[in-house]
């Protein structure tokens, strides 16, 4: 379900981190909104599409250490 920031919002959280821009279904960049923007902007100028910007959502970080935890007690290397 999309989230519809306001355009204060998306200013307050241009240095966040946890976003993705996902663009040809191959090539996907993460980090800050910034990051993710302006290489959506630099996809633009180019002429390809600029791609669809994601926030990864935290419950999937959460899952991800708890599988690395998962690992460790398994003696397997992270």
């Amino acid at each position: 379900m999309p989230n519809n920031y306001s355009h204060d919002d998306l200013a307050k959280l241009m240095t966040s981190s946890g976003w993705r821009l996902e663009t040809d279904g191959k090539t996907e960049h993460t980090g800050t909104l910034k990051d993710v923007a302006t290489v959506a902007h630099e996809r633009r100028t180019r002429g390809a599409h600029p791609g669809i910007i994601r926030q990864i959502e935290t419950s999937i970080e959460l899952e991800m250490l708890q599988l690395e935890q998962l690992w460790l007690n398994l003696g397997l290397p992270i």
